[in-house]
């Protein structure tokens, strides 16, 4: 599907710019919120959500907790607050 390559060209592009290459990306887990976000608070909480996961997620991983799990617990408290 064109639209599926073409967000997969652009994330290639936005993890070598942030040189965050080296971590998985929960794509459909992430897309999943802010869907989720969107339809029940509002579009304009999509991207604050995401920040803020983002910013959990980096917490927990600093704090030794891995990538996946960390993003995963991050994505789920927010959920936790619809």
């Amino acid at each position: 599907m064109e639209d599926d390559a073409q967000l997969q060209d652009w994330l290639n592009r936005l993890e070598a710019n942030l040189q965050t290459s080296a971590l998985p990306i929960d794509v459909d887990g992430i897309l999943d919120m802010a869907r989720e976000i969107a339809h029940t608070v509002a579009r304009p909480a999509v991207p604050l959500t995401a920040y803020l996961v983002g910013v959990a997620a980096g917490r927990a991983m600093a704090e030794g907790t891995d990538v996946r799990l960390a993003t995963a617990a991050a994505i789920e408290a927010a959920l936790g607050t619809v």
